[in-house]
């Protein structure tokens, strides 16, 4: 997987409870993340576990929006 520098990024904007909000600090305080970063590698862990992957013609270096 390439490194977070390397690949584009795109803006969410979601709405979570404070509880969960703080839950999502903590557990990125304690790898020493961003929330951004936590709620990123969170997401991939799930796919990987789930056996969730994006379909060929959404793969890392395709124009996706």
């Amino acid at each position: 997987m390439p490194r977070t520098s390397d690949r584009q990024t795109a803006p969410v904007n979601l709405r979570m409870s404070l509880e969960v909000k703080d839950l999502l600090r903590l557990a990125a305080e304690r790898e020493h993340r961003t929330l951004s970063n936590m709620l990123e590698r969170l997401v991939l862990q799930h796919c990987e576990r789930e056996g969730i992957e994006l379909p060929p013609d959404r793969a890392p270096g395709k124009n996706t929006k």
